[in-house]
Parts: C-alpha cells; sequence; structure tokens
C-alpha cells in the first residue's frame, strides 16, 4: 500500500516531469547566423545555450503565429538615450504581464506568493546564461543585495523602496543556485507588479562581470586609482557607470535581453544583435528571438514622421503623433507598410500640470489654491482641442481611468471639465483677483497674472495651449508658451523654477483595485505636478520636502491604508477615495484621453496586433506583445536579402 509521503513525493515527481517534457522532448533549432560560430567552436551548440528549461512561447494562444529566424528590423530614434528603448521593448523579465495583463513567469520557471503576501520564493531556470554565457544564479541576486544594495557608497539612502515595506527591509536568503526568497515584515503588493515594469525594480545584477569594480572583491587602492585615471569621483561611480542595465549603453555589460547592443555612443547608429544564450523558444523549438538584429538609427525628431513615410523604418511609432496620420496614411501604398491606430491607455493623453511645489511665492499661493485650478479647468473648451486636434475620436474630460477600468465613474472625468468661463470667473472673483484697465486679473502681488507653461516642444502642446489661450484671456490670464528639451524641463521642474507644464497624466488607465495606486500620490520626482513631494518619498526622506497641502498629505495616507488593506472591497474604496479627491481637487487638470497611436508597421512584418494598446505601464509599448515574436514571413525575408 503507497504511504502518504510517497504518493505526495510520486505525484510531485510526475508533475514535474510532464511540466518539463515538452521542453526535454523538443528538438531545438539554433539561428542560422550563428552556426560559423558554432562550428569553429566560439559558441556552443543551442542545446547547450539554452537553460534546461527553456520558455515555450505558445504564440498561438495569444493569436499569434510561429515564424521564422533571420533578418533585421530598422527603427528611428533621436537620440543616443533611445538605446534604453531596447531595453523596454524586449521586455525580458522575471515575471511580466501576458495580454490580459497578469503576472506570469518570464524569466523565472516560477515562482510562490505566500505568507500573505510578505514571502515570495523565485525560482530560477537551471543553466540560464548570461548574453556572455555566464552563468546566472542566485548568486547575481545576493550581489545585488549584499554588495550593492546594502553598500552605502552605492545606495546613500539604504535599500531601494521597493525593497522596503514602511522602511522595514527584506530578508534575502539564496536557498540553492536557483532558488532565492525575500520575506518582508508586511504584506508588499508592489513587489511583483514592480518586476514587470517597462523599467523594473532591480534585484539583480551580473556578479561576475560587475565585482571587478567593487572592493569587497578587489583592493580599494587599484579601484580608486583606476577611477581617477578614468576621471571619476570614486570606485562608485564606476561601478554606476559600468551597470546601467536598462541604458544599453556598455557593450560588454552582460544582459538576459533579446537583443545585446554593439557600439556605444556617440553614433548615429546603433545595433543590437541577439542574444545567443536568450532563454526562449517557440513551439517548433526554434531559438527567439526571430529577428538577427534590429536597428536603431538616429535622426532629427522633426524628421522622424516624414521618414516614417517614406518606407525609412520598418516598424516606428515612437515620435509619431496623431497629427502625423494622415500623413502617414497618404504614403501607405507607395512605400510598402500600413499604419496601424493602437489606443493610448494613459487617464490622459494631455493635461496640464500646475507644479503645486513651485519656488515662486506669488504663483505658490495662486496656484495652491483650488478655486484658482478649478477656474482655469472651467476655462478651457475640450471639445474644441478633440475636434481641432483629434478630429473629434479622443475622450474628453479630466485626468482619471478610462470607461474599460473597473474603477471608472463618468464623474471622475467629468467634474469641473465643463466649458463654464461664467462659473469659472465668479470663482476668480471670490478669490479677490480684480482685474485691471486692459481686463488682466492682477495677483496678490497687484501685478498681472501671466503664466508660463514650459514643454517639451512638441508641435501637439503646443495647439492645444494656442486654443487655451483665447479662453484663459477670457478669465484675464495671459499664458506664455515656452519649449525647451525635455532634460532641460526636468531639471527646471525638479528645482521649483517651471510654474506649469504640460504632460500626459496617469501611466495606467486602465488599472484595477488591486493595483497599487501610486499614480495617484507623490512618491516619485517625475511627477511634475509635486515633484517636490515625490523626491522626498523617493530618496526615504533625504531630499525634496514632505508634502503640506491636506491634498498631498491625505493622498499619502489612502496610499498607506491601501497597502495595509486585507480585502479587495478595502483597496476599491481607497482607490475611490483617491480618485474622487483627484476629480474634486485638481492637482492636474485633465484635457483629452483616448487619442491613437499610430504604428508604422511595414509589409511582411508578422505578429504585429492591428489594434493594440500603447503603453508604458503596463505595457512596455512593444513589449506587451512580445518583440521577440515579431518576424518577417518568407517572401519579405527573401525580398529583403536581395536588396
Amino acid at each position: 500500500m503507497m504511504t502518504g509521503k510517497v504518493s505526495v513525493f510520486l505525484s510531485t515527481a510526475l508533475t514535474l516531469f510532464l511540466s518539463v517534457l515538452p521542453a526535454q522532448a523538443m528538438e531545438y533549432v539554433g539561428p542560422p547566423i550563428l552556426d560559423d560560430k558554432v562550428s569553429v567552436g566560439l559558441l556552443p551548440p543551442v542545446e547547450q545555450r539554452l537553460p534546461a528549461v527553456p520558455f515555450v512561447a505558445d504564440l498561438e494562444s495569444r493569436g499569434q503565429v510561429p515564424g521564422r529566424q533571420g533578418g533585421s528590423l530598422t527603427m528611428l530614434m533621436k537620440s543616443a538615450k533611445d538605446t534604453r528603448q531596447m531595453y523596454v521593448y524586449g521586455y525580458a523579465r522575471l515575471v511580466k504581464y501576458d495580454l490580459d495583463f497578469n503576472l506570469v513567469p518570464d524569466i523565472l520557471e516560477s515562482y510562490e506568493e505566500t505568507d500573505g503576501g510578505r514571502t515570495f520564493t523565485l525560482h530560477l531556470r537551471p543553466g540560464h546564461k548570461w548574453s556572455d554565457g555566464a552563468p546566472f544564479t542566485t548568486a547575481d541576486f545576493l550581489y545585488f543585495w549584499e554588495d550593492m544594495a546594502l553598500n552605502e557608497d552605492l545606495y546613500a539612502s539604504g535599500p531601494p523602496t521597493y525593497l522596503q515595506v514602511m522602511g522595514q527591509p527584506a530578508q534575502v536568503e539564496a536557498l540553492d543556485e536557483t532558488t532565492i526568497r525575500y520575506h518582508f515584515p508586511m504584506p508588499n503588493p508592489d513587489f511583483l507588479p514592480g518586476l514587470a515594469q517597462a523599467i523594473p525594480s532591480q534585484i539583480y545584477a551580473p556578479k561576475h562581470y560587475l565585482s571587478q569594480f567593487h572592493p569587497n572583491y578587489r583592493p580599494l587602492e587599484e579601484l580608486m586609482a583606476e577611477a581617477e585615471a578614468a576621471g571619476q569621483r570614486n570606485w562608485a561611480a564606476v561601478h554606476l557607470k559600468n551597470g546601467r542595465y536598462y541604458r544599453y549603453e556598455k557593450v560588454d555589460l552582460p544582459t538576459l535581453q533579446p537583443w545585446v547592443v554593439q557600439n556605444e555612443a556617440p553614433a548615429d547608429r546603433f545595433i543590437f544583435t541577439r542574444n545567443p544564450y536568450y532563454y526562449k523558444v517557440d513551439s517548433n523549438g526554434l531559438q527567439l528571438p526571430y529577428f538577427d538584429e534590429v536597428i536603431f538609427n538616429v535622426t532629427e525628431e522633426k524628421l522622424i514622421s516624414g521618414k516614417a513615410a517614406t518606407g525609412d523604418v520598418d516598424l516606428q511609432a515612437r515620435y509619431l503623433r496623431f497629427d502625423d496620420v494622415t500623413l502617414l496614411k497618404r504614403n501607405e501604398a507607395s512605400h510598402d507598410y500600413d499604419t496601424y491606430l493602437w489606443r493610448i491607455a494613459k487617464g490622459a493623453h494631455q493635461a496640464i500640470l500646475p507644479n503645486l511645489t513651485v519656488k515662486d511665492p506669488v504663483f505658490r499661493e495662486l496656484i495652491r489654491d483650488v478655486r484658482f485650478r478649478r477656474a482655469l479647468s472651467l476655462g478651457i473648451n475640450r471639445h474644441e482641442i478633440n475636434r481641432v486636434i483629434y478630429f473629434g475620436l479622443a475622450v474628453e474630460g479630466q485626468n482619471t481611468m478610462l470607461p474599460q477600468s473597473p474603477l471608472y465613474k463618468e464623474q471622475y472625468r467629468s467634474e469641473w471639465a465643463q466649458f463654464d468661463l461664467k462659473q469659472a470667473n465668479a470663482l476668480l472673483d471670490e478669490m479677490g483677483l480684480k482685474r485691471n484697465w486692459d481686463g488682466a486679473r492682477l495677483g496678490p502681488d497687484g501685478k498681472p497674472i501671466e503664466i508660463i507653461v514650459e514643454t517639451s516642444g512638441s508641435t501637439e502642446q503646443a495647439d492645444i495651449l494656442e486654443l487655451i489661450t483665447d479662453s484663459w484671456w477670457e478669465l484675464g490670464i495671459k499664458i506664455f508658451t515656452k519649449p525647451l528639451s525635455k532634460e532641460t524641463l526636468q531639471r527646471r521642474i525638479f528645482s521649483g523654477q517651471t510654474q506649469m507644464t504640460m504632460d500626459s497624466g496617469f501611466e495606467n488607465g486602465l488599472a484595477t483595485a488591486d493595483m497599487a495606486p501610486n499614480d495617484l500620490a507623490p512618491v516619485t520626482q517625475a511627477q511634475y505636478q509635486w515633484s517636490e513631494w515625490g523626491e522626498y518619498f523617493e530618496t526615504n526622506q533625504n531630499g525634496g520636502n514632505a508634502p503640506d497641502m491636506d491634498i498631498g498629505t491625505a493622498l499619502m495616507d489612502l496610499r498607506q491604508q491601501w497597502y495595509l488593506a486585507e480585502t479587495k472591497d478595502d483597496r476599491k474604496k481607497i482607490w475611490h477615495q483617491m480618485l474622487q479627491l483627484h476629480a474634486d481637487k485638481l492637482p492636474t487638470i485633465g484635457l483629452v484621453a483616448g487619442v491613437m497611436q499610430p504604428v508604422v508597421v511595414a509589409k511582411g512584418l508578422r505578429n504585429i496586433p492591428t489594434e493594440g494598446l500603447w503603453n508604458w505601464d503596463p505595457g512596455a509599448h512593444f513589449g506587451l506583445y512580445g518583440m521577440d515574436y515579431f518576424f518577417w514571413d518568407k517572401d519579405s525575408l527573401t525580398a529583403q536579402a536581395t536588396d
């Protein structure tokens, strides 16, 4: 008679056997472009390059088809900094979002979440290797935790916030070479979603490569001498420069992504070749990615739409805007491409972001008065913006959830969003803002109110602001548009110099109650409406300043309550409280949402959906659909080879 322990053992063994049998029984096919390196011994055969249990992509279940290896893909970017988009598009993550936005293992073979969301046990794929062939093991996770996160020279404020809960750090334990466990003192609902982000929470690093720059593995005197010779202030600066994995700027830095960068800046062309140790295969055993290389050609941003329209790209969405659609559609037939329209899933495609932490004391007093923000919102003709700029196809209203989100309420989008100059003027009168002889409103200092709206220089934003200029003057308020480079704009916002800017709203307009409401609270400096408060949180209170307005403190309190909530109903109630605060207090002033993103796709490219979602988080833009699954069909590949 079979004992209970033996029965459990056999059941577990059978389950394991069945789960790995398809991969073990499969005949793997390496890409032909690597055959010569294999034949002369520069690379091992594909069976030795793959993990023992590779990820087998079930493309059919995703509405895609198995493809063929080979060919290159060309895209356009505006600067060398755009190499980091390759990390986004590649979207190889420990865990990732599937097409239904469920979290699933990816680089990991599996994971368990136990102890009420306090403990996470991650299982690596045995035999998984970095792009240079070195083993990828839990030693790389311990290196990040022990040698980086706990090192004050690298992380002066202590471990990153995603490895803490309420200021208390995780306990990290490697159980063996392929099993690592993270235990938090309280539930950490951010941990797994953070690993699936477009720029994910970093919890591992290539120890075999980065340890050469670390004093735990090299004499400090040697490292400091090398730092001085390289013009760096200390060893930590050298370590940081060589370990910025997401920037895709170092040829020598090993990666787990589908493609590996082959050249460094300065350059006007960046080439990414396939990772020979990539961990995925398709259902026919072909090692992914399908493309042998991806090429980023660098050009001026203003030229990208024109070049896309004349067939200079194979795939392009970045730096294309809705106002490019007419040009793109007109040139499709003559240049062998299609223009797909994907829905942008942000809470607002464009929003006015008043800087609640601006240094200017006069404007600070004005913009912190909710009546002023409400008046500005009521003074915007969103219907005109939608009709003139977006052909009436956008969703008008405030920055909030989209109708597809289970958290959506129409009142959140419509509150203070009607075009009502009479009510807007009444609010400004109530504030005591009198008009002078030419109708201009006078601020608390007795001077006419003039608002400078600083932008990243897009024509779309300029066109919108031109429409707003006239209606705000009906309120007695003059605005001036000041286009800047993105880097300059961020510096000015972060230093409190910018009065107001225009940007997108909530990153995720499709949120559910189980997703952390971080878009809604000041948790990062990159939230331009309150960057000073976000910096305070982001730096563990070592920079910026704590929220000093009721809305800031209320949203942070509600965010903390969400993390402590034990039921979905409780989390849902907290989400609605936060959304209502945004609708009523208007820390941002939404304009339109649901705008379509043009995606140029060359004829013959396969596995790219005609209708898709263009979103940063969750989604990673092309990453959600698996750029490692895109391929040229046979006829297109043959034609490309003869060009």
